[in-house]
């Protein structure tokens, strides 16, 4: 017998459509509006009608049609068979459905997220007799050559192990049964089922110390990101946010990546198709989508699904989260997923907010951000997990009072600010020094100068203290010119410009300068500053300014981010026995 809540379209208004009858339904129920099983959301209700969110494209529904609800939240599966695939903001396999429709994908198509027929081997960890919680790790599936999968106990569920078997299974057939204290038998198998919009549980929520290593060196060692932290990355059209998103994604020390284009361009997503399978993922050797999950919403697809693309990538990542693996979500970009909220607000004939964004913005940013973190993951065995969320914003001309920047802002620990500006002058990463920053910085020192060189942190706050200066600096030369700099301040103008140009600027296409450890960054800080500190020291020892402007290893300093990983070592004390020795020359020769 079929009890669910059956109702009637009233009002169709773009993605928003009203249904009589449906006072047995409850808030967030997943619906299926007309014949043609469009997937709807409810996200109001009124007495008997219900206010639908739908996720495909309404045109042609009229009053009359019905709708179903299907009794339960929106909700993705999770299990084997997620790393790799490439999904629609509602979790449907968009590989799956083009064999099935053809490059044009119907209304109301749909297709399970993880396969139902593939096998996958499953190698049980725990025996019969065993008492088990949620979370604990029942066995391991090799997924990918780079990630194993492992299989847990539902967050709700605990009991005595009455039977579990290694052997190749699908994700529907039962693996394992429990008999609980009530002395109830649970069929457990490889998938569970979660809805979006509850964050999964933990223990508890561990402060983020360690730093994300990204390999960019403007955001390693001025603006770092901690393991389990939060950044936005906002900037104009052009400024090279997505490049960074692309670049954090390749390269972020993260077992899992989760990629959501959220109402980007398809040619973006296309891009990230088309260069993660040729990528090798620098850890394991392999391609990089063989630990990386795609949630593709393009800016041509239907505004409402924008917003369910954002749940569905932060629900997938707090899932391998809990299995004690460092993930990142890369949302780009939250301004588009904001869009249709707005688009909802106005279709609902909500009271406005600013600029005609709901006046829960701030709050929906803040649930977002706050489900990233550093956890103790239930389960017995005490392992932590991580969750870093990255989110792209893009304000309208880049203007950072816009209300979507502004609620990001105070979510978010780490502030990456694109400038048009270096943009336009190809300075890339276009971040700039002197308005962005980074929370987590204090933290972040401490755990650098422990582990890579006890004066990195020194390092990185002179250089800063250079970079503010130039810019101080330049409005005076702008007024009176170079000629009139004392030398000590034409160095620091100097040191700053390498600073900028040899160690900022780094080229994301090049296969050595793309990525650069956190060692090899020291290094480059390291002969880049001394510069500075032994030509304010020649300066003062009445040294002539133009003899150390033209010391030949300048050219080959800033020519060392070239010099390949393995090679740094070695080239760096070079470099810096002869610096010395060049500078002792120096010296003797004024003398």
């Amino acid at each position: 017998m079929d009890n669910r809540v059956r109702g009637e379209i009233i009002k169709v208004s773009g993605p928003l459509v009203v249904a009589h009858g449906m006072r047995d339904a409850n808030m967030f129920d997943v619906v299926e509006v007309s014949e043609q099983k469009l997937i709807g959301e409810i996200i109001e209700m009124h007495g008997d009608d219900a206010s639908i969110q739908v996720y495909e494209e309404t045109a042609g529904l009229g009053p009359g049609e019905t709708v179903v609800s299907r009794g339960l939240p929106l909700s993705v599966e999770l299990g084997p068979g997620l790393i790799g695939g490439i999904y629609d903001g509602i979790l449907r396999p968009l590989d799956v459905l083009v064999e099935q429709e053809g490059n044009r994908i119907k209304k109301g198509a749909f297709a399970p997220a993880l396969n139902r027929e593939k096998t996958w081997t499953f190698e049980a960890r725990c025996k019969v007799g065993d008492r088990v919680f949620g979370g604990d790790i029942l066995g391991l599936v090799q997924e990918t050559e780079s990630l194993a999968h492992r299989i847990m106990v539902p967050p709700h569920a605990a009991g005595e192990i009455t039977s579990i078997e290694s052997g190749d299974f699908t994700v529907t057939d039962t693996i394992c049964r429990l008999k609980d204290d009530r002395g109830k038998t649970i069929e457990l198998t490889m998938m569970q089922r979660w809805p979006v919009r509850i964050g999964r549980p933990y223990i508890e929520k561990i402060a983020p110390e360690e730093p994300l290593v990204t390999g960019q060196r403007s955001i390693d060692s001025f603006f770092p990101v901690a393991k389990g932290g939060t950044a936005a990355v906002p900037g104009p059209f052009g400024s090279g946010k997505t490049v960074i998103q692309h670049q954090l994604a390749k390269w972020a020390e993260a077992d899992v990546v989760v990629y959501i284009g959220c109402g980007e361009r398809g040619n973006e997503m296309t891009d990230v198709l088309m260069e993660f399978p040729q990528l090798e993922d620098p850890k394991t050797g392999y391609s990089l989508m063989k630990r990386t999950i795609l949630i593709a919403n393009t800016s041509d697809m239907p505004v409402a699904a924008r917003e369910a693309s954002i749940y569905t990538g932060i629900t997938i990542a707090e899932y391998f989260r809990d299995m004690g693996y460092s993930v990142s979500v890369m949302a780009d970009s939250t301004s588009r997923w904001a869009e249709a909220l707005r688009e909802m607000s106005g279709r609902l004939e909500e009271m406005p907010g600013e600029e005609g964004y709901p006046a829960y913005l701030g709050s929906r940013l803040a649930v977002f951000y706050e489900r990233a973190g550093t956890v103790r993951c239930l389960g017995s065995d005490n392992r932590t997990g991580i969750l870093t969320a990255i989110g792209a914003v893009s304000p309208p001309g880049g203007d950072l009072s816009d209300p979507v920047a502004q609620s990001t802002l105070r979510s978010v620990q780490v502030f990456w600010s694109l400038d048009s500006q270096l943009a336009y002058r190809r300075h890339f990463p276009a971040i700039n020094w002197l308005t962005s920053y980074s929370l987590y910085s204090q933290k972040v020192d401490a755990w650098l100068d422990d582990n890579v060189a006890k004066d990195y942190s020194q390092l990185r706050k002179d250089a800063m203290r250079l970079l503010q200066e130039e810019s101080a600096l330049e409005e005076i030369v702008r007024l009176i010119g170079h000629d009139a700099l004392s030398e000590e301040d034409r160095l620091k103008l100097e040191a700053a410009r390498s600073l900028r140009e040899d160690f900022l600027h780094q080229n994301s296409f090049d296969e050595i300068d793309t990525f650069t450890s956190l060692k090899k960054q020291y290094r480059m800080l390291s002969l880049l500053m001394s510069f500075y500190y032994e030509g304010r020291r020649f300066l003062g020892a009445k040294g002539s300014y133009d003899r150390l402007f033209k010391m030949p290893i300048r050219d080959d300093i800033a020519r060392f981010k070239q010099v390949p990983e393995e090679k740094a070592e070695a080239r760096y004390e070079e470099l810096k026995a002869r610096f010395q020795s060049d500078l002792a020359a120096l010296h003797a020769e004024e003398k």
